[in-house]
């Protein structure tokens, strides 16, 4: 049987050093990802197309008729404004 004597330093035994090390290795390892994870631009821009896509269709891949109507909506501002515009030129 091995006899372990604790640093004078800190009261611990190796074996708690060690231990206390993998921790935080492994809170390093978390943080590491977290911060690589929030620098991939594209990851997070596919993510969030992917999110619009979901929500403006259905479980079919259908668009939703709130979306339709938001978009239909758009162009018919988008027409009045240039034919307002194109008025106010003569």
């Amino acid at each position: 049987m091995s006899h372990v004597t604790p640093d004078p330093a800190s009261g611990q035994t190796p074996e708690q050093l060690e231990a206390e090390i993998a921790v935080q290795r492994e809170q390093l390892a978390e943080t590491v990802d977290q911060l690589a994870a929030k620098l991939d631009v594209k990851s997070q821009a596919q993510q969030r197309v992917a999110s619009l896509k979901d929500a403006a269709t259905t479980d079919t891949g259908k668009p939703r008729t709130e979306v339709l109507a938001a978009a239909g909506s758009l162009v018919a501002m988008v027409v009045v404004l240039l034919l307002w515009r194109r008025r106010g030129d003569r």
